[in-house]
């Protein structure tokens, strides 16, 4: 197990009082308050995401929707399925249910029919009608712009409201979705036993300046460089930083702004 790494952010003053040898001991050996887990200094960190704004200044969330209803059911369909498939469903699905009266009048029973191709889709048509139903009872048919109200929602989950909230409403969230968990688990920027774990030491150790973006870079890091099964080291632009034990390769990836992104034509 490689070592514990800790960067202090922050460095309180102890109270001047006096103490034993012992006492003083104990002392140094407390956690810095605000001390946070990661691998990396401040200095690296910055590098690390200053490559990622050259390759993706502008990055972007690859499921397609025109509003922010349209994004909350295509984010809560995405549970357990592909970006890829979703898009497939609600291309059709959204030119006739783009707002939550119009998908209470297709009901329960269409509207699987739409959804068909994604699965769990009967448990998540239920969740659609039922989110789109306390939209309009409780908010006036719009989409809340709160964490707190959005998880009220049937079928969105913390990791939903906070995409809702950077994709929709332009707020600094991370999303910790299965590429992020096993990014900042696999090169230890950020390393946590849960989801909600990994998400606050994030917030922490990502520079301010770089948060607002940060999800969406490392999300597509982990689809299409860092890979599950295999990363593929020789194409990433922080091979010589990273410090994954898993690592194969220590020269970066020439640092390269890429194409635009195809939205809705992602590689799985």
């Amino acid at each position: 197990m490689a070592a514990d790494y800790r960067v202090s952010m922050a460095n309180p003053k102890l109270k001047s009082v006096t103490k034993t040898p012992q006492d003083a001991n104990v002392i140094a050996r407390r956690k810095p308050a605000g001390a946070v887990r990661t691998a990396y200094s401040l200095a690296e960190r910055e590098e690390i995401f200053r490559r990622f704004s050259v390759q993706r200044p502008e990055p972007r969330g690859e499921l397609e929707h025109t509003n922010p209803f349209t994004l909350v059911v295509a984010v809560a369909l995405s549970a357990q399925a592909t970006d890829v498939g979703v898009n497939k469903a609600t291309r059709a699905l959204f030119k006739v249910a783009d707002t939550p009266e119009k998908m209470l009048d297709l009901g329960e029973e269409r509207l699987r029919d739409y959804i068909r191709t994604i699965g769990l889709y009967r448990n998540k048509a239920k969740n659609v009608i039922a989110l789109s139903q306390m939209l309009v009872d409780q908010f006036g048919a719009k989409v809340p712009e709160t964490r707190d109200e959005l998880v009220k929602l049937p079928g969105v989950g913390r990791k939903t409201a906070n995409v809702v909230l950077s994709m929709a409403f332009s707020q600094a969230t991370m999303a910790v979705d299965t590429h992020i968990f096993r990014i900042a688990n696999r090169i230890r920027l950020a390393p946590g036993k849960t989801p909600d774990e990994v998400e606050a030491r994030l917030m922490k150790v990502i520079p301010s300046h770089y948060l607002y973006h940060a999800h969406h870079w490392l999300i597509l890091h982990g689809r299409y460089t860092c890979k599950a099964r295999r990363p593929e080291c020789e194409r990433c632009i922080i091979a010589d930083l990273c410090k994954s034990p898993e690592k194969s390769w220590d020269v970066p990836a020439p640092l390269v702004e890429l194409p635009p992104q195809m939205i809705g034509e992602a590689v799985e």
